[in-house]
């Protein structure tokens, strides 16, 4: 099974693709959309929806899995992170009807065990289980990997996280 997971963002919007047999897990890709923050709002946006295809439609993924949004401070950052979120909630749609939504403490404690887990733990779990040599850069596209980690790990309990 393929799992491809999203780290939402505007600037940069991670993904991690992820191939689940009943033995193992193997990364497959990983990376980020970027979109220059000098370009419009409508073409930000436009960009992600074609990165977001592309991926989708070279890997053609059973599963998607979102880590959900959560802002305390900066709320202007919130609303163009959540447009992003929105497109990306969208094109999701049109090649995948089975996404899935997981709070970063969520994927903490997935991952670590540990609710309250710092990203440095995170990364070298994702650097761990996916046996890689270094930890994926840019940070969203390891964000990525461990939201679709989070999903294959859960999977069998996948009704309670399914965005409806």
């Amino acid at each position: 099974m393929v799992i491809v997971g999203f780290d939402p963002g505007l600037a940069t919007l991670g993904y991690g693709v992820i191939e689940v047999t009943s033995t193992s897990i193997k990364m497959l890709d990983y990376g980020a959309v970027i979109t220059p923050k000098d370009d419009s709002l409508p073409l930000r946006l436009k960009k992600i929806e074609k990165g977001v295809s592309l991926i989708l439609e070279k890997y053609k993924p059973e599963e998607v899995a979102i880590e959900e949004l959560f802002f305390v401070k900066n709320i202007t950052n919130g609303i163009a992170v959540a447009h992003a979120r929105g497109v990306l909630l969208l094109t999701v749609d049109k090649y995948c009807q089975k996404l899935y939504e997981y709070t970063p403490l969520q994927i903490k404690q997935a991952l670590t065990g540990y609710g309250r887990a710092e990203k440095k733990q995170i990364q070298e779990m994702v650097k761990s289980l996916l046996k890689l040599a270094t930890i994926p850069r840019p940070d969203d596209a390891a964000d990525a990997l461990a939201v679709a980690l989070t999903h294959a790990q859960t999977r069998k309990f996948g009704g309670m996280f399914k965005l409806k």
